[in-house]
């Protein structure tokens, strides 16, 4: 396995490209700690290399944040060369329950006319861009004409990813749907909904 790596806007966040594919479906997971990526096998592995404090796992890669005070990318690098290769030889799942998340994106029976627009605009021309940084945009609510995003992966804690927000998605939001008055960045909503997915997955595995 030839892994590659790519830089991102955030410095403590490198793409991981191993030239397979990582998930068999479009969505993405984001664990921002080793409690929750415990459905996750190969996020877990990560998680117990020192200094990394969030994994994220696409279809075709993997964006491993460090935290800043801790060693540099390249005494960091060999060690998730390593624990990547040996993960995806043991033949393990990448995934426990891949139906535990659905993606905050799709479209709803109750959702209107705007928030629709909304939810197509992200998939389609907003978060393909976001997500050849390493990271990726989830819709969170749409209400008095502010939309809530949750920043993910190599996007979370980036010293970019405010003016990002500003000067690129909210005017291409505002520019193809006047609707919408402004954006922000939100993270409690979307790491509630994964505790609360999370914790009905142990119910589950306790119940059996």
């Amino acid at each position: 396995m030839f892994i590659q790596t790519q830089t991102t806007p955030n410095p403590n966040s490198l793409k991981f490209v191993p030239g397979i594919q990582i998930l068999d479906h479009i969505g993405t997971y984001d664990f921002s700690s080793l409690e929750s990526a415990r459905i996750s096998p190969l996020a877990r592995q990560l998680f117990r290399i020192e200094g990394v404090t969030r994994v994220f796992l696409a279809p075709d890669f993997i964006s491993v944040t460090k935290d800043d005070n801790e060693q540099p990318w390249n005494t960091m690098k060999p060690d998730i060369f390593a624990c990547i290769m040996d993960f995806f030889s043991s033949n393990q799942p990448v995934l426990l329950d891949e139906a535990t998340l659905a993606s905050t994106s799709s479209i709803n029976d109750d959702d209107d006319e705007t928030t629709i627009m909304i939810k197509e605009l992200l998939d389609t021309r907003i978060r393909p861009t976001v997500m050849e940084d390493g990271g990726d945009i989830r819709f969170v609510s749409f209400e008095d004409g502010i939309v809530k995003l949750a920043l993910q992966g190599s996007c979370s804690g980036c010293p970019s990813s405010s003016v990002t927000l500003k000067n690129g998605i909210e005017n291409m939001m505002q520019f193809y749907i006047p609707e919408v008055l402004s954006v922000e960045a939100v993270d409690d909503e979307i790491a509630e909904l994964q505790n609360k997915v999370f914790n009905e997955f142990d119910e589950t595995l306790n119940d059996k």
